[in-house]
């Protein structure tokens, strides 16, 4: 089965603080997924990576086995809620 979101050491840094530091998912079609932590753990920052609605620190986003960059492109494919 294909993999729909995958990321590799995805992380985001504002300033000296670190939001989210060398995350790695793999999410096949037809899989679902939450993310679950308390508040400030990373997940509204996790998302809006992948939504290319804020640029990551380090690693790198597929979806769709398609390497994305920082642009919200990806809207017109993909339904969200965040927050």
């Amino acid at each position: 089965m294909s993999e729909v979101i995958r990321t590799e050491s995805l992380s985001k840094s504002f300033g000296t603080i670190c939001a989210v530091a060398n995350v790695s998912i793999r999410v096949r079609k037809g899989e679902i997924y939450g993310f679950l932590g308390l508040n400030g753990a990373g997940k509204t920052t996790t998302i809006r990576m992948l939504l290319g609605m804020i640029k990551p620190t380090g690693g790198s986003i597929f979806l769709s086995e398609r390497k994305m960059g920082f642009t919200p492109e990806v809207w017109k494919n993909v339904g969200y809620l965040v927050e």
